[in-house]
Order: structure tokens, then C-alpha cells, then sequence
């Protein structure tokens, strides 16, 4: 065999165990028994050191020395190979064993004080979480900026900088419109009543079929924050239920379909290879946003749903489609991000790149988080955080160590609204579809044209090329002032 085959099938076990570990995280979010928390934590330490191992192991860089490319798709999978090797060695085994070991703890411990309501139970916690994310971001980092080198885990290429560019052009057009439709005096109805949890699960079941969820291949389970879990042949997505509003389930489960779908739908070929994933958590999210949003909230989309919700529900008190359009689409200055409108979801990503930032820099000490996340939300969303899960404790990414995810959820947005533009022109039938709740010609142009290519080319290039035109934010906000100009009448 030759040093690509060897580095090849070697690669594959990683990536084999690495599924592994994920499945072990699914177990822990969705049925694991909560007296097994410090067994998991264990568990998961064991897998990271068994998976660092690996990926630091020295044949890997002999391999990479003396493998040589046929294709673009062995070149890109030995560019990929590489980035994480070059990563991996710069950081000590212990510490990525510790890394896991004490974020797998910090998740249960997160969700009681989140239960609790008590920040101080979390904030021991969350301290020990930043100094190991900073002490590993300085190994990678190698006297760079410690932040852009956490963002490479989720979107490489990428820099703090760019970042906060983009959001500051962003911010200016979002305020305006926000504040806008604040001005307008129209307040569309909320949904009012109980909608049973059977009712919501069944229909959301439908939904993530329509979207193309394919149930072969995963599965739908409860979670406190829903999320997407593996690839290949095994994607499984949690959602959650509140009984008072169905659409929390409903969008959250078009979101986490619109995960699965993109690790469903890469090329087979790259299964259990460097390849077999999403290229990076940005152009994920282009995927879950566009089928939440620009599909999912669509006045095409909604008219079929508000069909579907009074079959599955009875009245649900709204003077037909087009109010449901406008309750489906209601602005609001809520505090939850997942629960968020469209104008406002932005800003509260905003907030948190910020703070994690500074976090990340020394700028803000853990035991003033509280204090600024409240003080940066009264300002930006005109009210105050009434409770810690409606504030700092409503996430879970910090406590889990992913600093450096949050920026690339407006990202995504940003992609999505690039991606959506170019195919609203190829696919002109689009809303006749949508009315009759299917979604199917938006999410097969999206899996042709971007799915498909799992991590075979760099984020950035891989929307660019689907897209057609250079990303920035554009798109995105003639949409948004487009759509909400028409709801709200300004």
C-alpha cells in the first residue's frame, strides 16, 4: 500500500471513533440517566485521549510527508488531514483529555443552575471551562490572536476581524428595522391555548419528512436545547416542546432537518473520510436557516402549515393564512435566541461574539458576565432580563467549551441569504411548491449545488460557488426589509 492508502485507512478508524464519541454526547443530551454525569464525563475523557492519540500519532505525519495526490478530492482530503494534525500536535494530550472530562461535568452542571435559576452554582464552573479553552487557544495559537484560533474549529479561514466587520455593517440596517417595525403599531396575534406534546411530535415528525429527513437514517428525540448529532448514515436531531407554543418545536425541528440534511446528503464517497462532514458550522447553519426561514416562514410555506396546524389542532384563533403568516413572523423583543425572530435573532448573536470575545481576551472576568450580558441586552432589546435562563444561562455552548460557534450562526445567516437569492432565480416555481408543503425543489437545489460537497472545498468558496457572487451581507437585509417591509407596512 502506498503512504496515502496507509494515512487513508487510518484516517477512516479516526473517524469511525470520533462518531463514536459523538454518539456517547447524543446519549448524554437526550436519555442518559442523570446519576451517570460523572461516569460520562470518565467515559468521554477515555475517548479523547484515545482519539488525540491518534491524531497526533507520528505516522500521521510521516504519512502526510509522502503521500501523494491523484485528484482534487485526495488533495482536498490531505489538506484536511493535515489542518488537524497540525492543530492536534500543538496541543498537549492531558489537556484535551481535561478539556472533555470537565465539559462533559460543566453540561449537567449547566442544566441545574439553569434549572435553579442560580448563576453563582454555574460561574465556578464556567471559570475552570475558560481556562482551559484560553490555555489550549494559546498552544494553537502559537503567539497569534487566541480567539481567531478557537474560530478555526467551527469556521476555518476566518478571523475575529472579518467577523466583526460583517456584524458591524450588519448592525446599523438591523437596528433601523427593528426599530421601524417597533414604530409601526401593528402587534400581529400570538397563538393562544395548550397544544398537546403528542400533537406537536406527530406533526413535527411530518415536517422533517417533507423537508427530506430521512428516517432510515435518524431519528427525533427531545432535548433542552435541540440539536443535530453525526453523519454518514446516522444523523439524529433532538427538538423540544413547550405546550403553550408550538411553533418552538415545529422551527426547531426544520432547523436541526436542515442539519441533518446537509451531513445526509454528502456525496456517499465520503463517508467516514476527512471529507464526510459539513465544511464548517457557518455554512451548516446557511443550511438550517434557509430551511427554517426562508422556506419554513415563507407566506408560499405557511399557508400550507396553517392548513396543517388546524387539522392536527382545531381553531387556532386567527383570521386565516395571512395572519398566520404574520403570528408565524411576529418581532418581538424576546429573550431567547433559538425562540428568536428574524430582525432580532442577529442581534442577540451579536451580543454573545462580543462577550465570548472578551471573555476569551482577559477584557471580561467570568464574575462580570452576568452584569454585561444584562447591561448589553437592556440596551440592545429595550427590556431587562428578568431571570439567569432567560439571560446568560440560557445556552449551552459555553459550558461545553465552544467559544468561537456563536458568530457562525449570523454567518450562516449572511450565507443563506446569498445562497437563497441565487436560488429563488433557478427555481421560479418555488412558492407554488411551498404552498402545497413541499419544500423539496429548494432543499434538491441545496443538496446539488452545496450538500454534496461535504468538506471538499473551503467555506467560504463552497457558498461562493453555489451562489454564484461573493458573499456579504446584502442579501440577507434586502430580504429582511423586504419581508417584514411587507408584514409590518414600512
Amino acid at each position: 500500500m502506498s503512504a496515502y492508502d496507509d494515512l487513508i485507512a487510518f484516517d477512516r478508524e479516526t473517524q469511525a471513533l470520533a462518531q463514536v464519541m459523538g454518539r456517547l454526547g447524543w446519549d448524554q443530551e437526550t436519555v442518559m440517566p442523570r446519576g451517570a454525569a460523572d461516569q460520562r464525563s470518565d467515559e468521554m475523557a477515555a475517548m479523547e485521549a484515545v482519539l488525540h492519540a491518534r491524531r497526533t500519532d507520528p505516522r500521521v505525519g510521516e504519512w502526510l510527508a509522502k503521500a501523494e495526490a491523484a485528484d482534487e478530492v485526495a488533495r482536498a482530503t490531505l489538506r484536511l488531514i493535515e489542518r488537524v494534525y497540525r492543530r492536534t500536535t500543538k496541543v498537549p494530550a492531558k489537556l484535551a483529555s481535561q478539556i472533555a472530562r470537565v465539559t462533559s461535568r460543566a453540561q449537567g452542571i449547566w442544566a441545574e443552575a439553569r434549572a435553579a435559576e442560580s448563576v453563582s452554582d454555574f460561574l465556578p464552573t464556567l471559570a475552570e471551562v475558560l481556562r482551559l479553552k484560553r490555555e489550549e487557544a494559546a498552544a494553537i495559537a502559537e503567539g497569534g490572536d487566541a480567539y481567531d484560533a478557537l474560530l478555526q474549529d467551527y469556521e476555518p479561514g476566518i478571523t475575529g476581524a472579518e467577523i466583526a466587520a460583517l456584524f458591524g455593517r450588519m448592525r446599523p440596517r438591523l437596528v433601523d428595522l427593528r426599530a421601524r417595525i417597533m414604530e409601526s403599531g401593528m402587534t400581529p396575534a400570538p397563538l393562544q391555548g395548550r397544544f398537546d406534546d403528542k400533537a406537536q411530535m406527530a406533526l413535527a415528525h411530518d415536517l422533517a419528512m417533507r423537508f427530506g429527513y430521512d428516517f432510515r437514517h435518524g431519528r427525533i428525540d427531545k432535548a433542552v436545547h435541540p440539536f443535530s448529532s453525526g453523519s454518514g448514515r446516522d444523523v439524529r436531531i433532538t427538538t423540544r416542546v413547550v405546550e403553550t407554543d408550538p411553533f418552538n418545536c415545529l422551527y426547531s425541528t426544520i432547523h436541526e432537518v436542515g442539519h441533518a440534511c446537509y451531513e445526509l446528503g454528502i456525496d456517499p464517497a465520503y463517508h467516514l473520510s476527512a471529507l464526510g462532514q459539513g465544511v464548517s458550522m457557518g455554512v451548516h447553519e446557511s443550511q438550517s436557516r434557509s430551511y427554517e426561514n426562508q422556506m419554513g416562514r415563507s407566506r408560499a410555506f405557511t399557508g400550507w402549515l396553517y392548513g396543517a396546524m388546524t387539522d392536527q389542532f382545531g381553531d387556532l384563533g386567527l383570521d386565516g393564512p395571512e395572519a398566520f403568516h404574520a403570528t408565524v413572523n411576529r418581532v418581538q423583543s424576546g429573550y431567547i435566541r433559538t425562540e428568536a425572530d428574524e430582525v432580532h435573532y442577529n442581534l442577540h448573536v451579536l451580543l454573545r461574539f462580543d462577550l465570548e470575545r472578551a471573555l476569551i481576551s482577559g477584557d471580561l472576568a467570568v464574575a462580570d458576565l452576568e452584569a454585561a450580558w444584562n447591561d448589553r441586552f437592556k440596551a440592545d432589546f429595550g427590556v431587562a432580563v428578568d431571570k439567569p435562563s432567560n439571560g446568560m444561562l440560557q445556552d449551552v455552548h459555553w459550558s461545553v467549551g465552544l467559544f468561537g460557534y456563536f458568530p457562525t450562526y449570523t454567518l450562516g445567516n449572511a450565507y443563506a441569504g446569498c445562497l437563497f437569492q441565487t436560488l429563488r432565480g433557478d427555481v421560479p416555481e418555488l412558492d407554488v411548491a411551498l404552498a402545497m408543503g413541499d419544500p423539496s425543489p429548494a432543499t434538491s437545489w441545496m443538496a446539488a449545488n452545496l450538500q454534496t460537497h461535504g468538506g471538499l472545498y473551503e467555506p467560504r468558496d463552497v457558498v461562493e460557488s453555489a451562489a454564484r457572487m461573493q458573499v456579504s451581507e446584502g442579501p440577507l437585509l434586502d430580504y429582511l426589509d423586504a419581508k417584514f417591509g411587507a408584514i409590518y407596512g414600512v
